[in-house]
């Protein structure tokens, strides 16, 4: 009842939030954004957590989200490299989160292949246009494509609650599909479309993370 009741809420945010997007208000973008990323830190905190030590690399990596998200909402370029900052630091945190459930001999699968590949394709994609930001983005590039191979790693650990694992999974995977459209808004094309499609996708992520702190045994 908890989560359905953060959810509800996070809904009506989300559509402040993408309201203030389409006006292109900053005002309005922190007026919601801000209590919305406070809430998927609210959620993991009101989560049981069987793993203490899978909660505590969450909640900290969710934290540096919240500050991620102030950062970016500010749409200056140190506000920007502040913000990438934050959330590099938090997929290392996400990472470190997901190695401590995985089996070692999981670390060699196809999908470690195709997310090398199109994270590649990615690189090549935004390179001709990251100028000073190309080392930062980089570096983002690859600590994003191993927090996503590391999720996929410990979804195929059969010890652990499917419904978490699932979560985990697919939390890690909206995270990164949502990158994709940040990306594309700072140093392809801006436009709406990439922040009607790219938010959804990163809220839905994180509170997915954070709902995985319960259900992850």
């Amino acid at each position: 009842m908890v989560n359905i009741a953060l959810l509800a809420v996070a809904a009506a945010l989300l559509a402040g939030l993408l309201a203030g997007e389409r006006r292109e208000s900053t005002s309005l973008k922190l007026i919601f954004k801000t209590p919305l990323s406070v809430l998927f830190v609210v959620a993991v905190l009101v989560q049981p957590h069987p793993l203490p030590f899978y909660y505590h690399l969450i909640l900290a990596g969710l934290v540096c989200g919240l500050i991620g998200d102030v950062c970016l909402a500010l749409k200056r370029r140190r506000s920007f490299t502040a913000g990438l900052v934050a959330f590099l630091l938090g997929h290392i945190l996400y990472v470190v989160a997901f190695v401590c459930l995985t089996d070692l001999r999981d670390w060699l699968t196809p999908v470690h292949f195709l997310v090398a590949a199109v994270s590649g394709g990615v690189f090549l994609w935004l390179r001709p246009r990251l100028g000073p930001m190309l080392v930062p983005v980089t570096i983002y590039i690859v600590v994003i494509s191993v927090m996503l191979t590391a999720a996929w790693v410990a979804f195929l650990n059969l010890a652990l609650n499917p419904t978490g694992a699932w979560a985990l999974f697919v939390g890690a995977l909206s995270f990164y599909a949502s990158d994709l459209f940040v990306a594309r808004d700072r140093f392809v094309k801006t436009e709406f479309l990439n922040r009607f499609v790219g938010l959804p996708l990163y809220y839905a992520g994180q509170f997915l993370l954070a709902f995985s702190v319960g259900l992850v045994r």
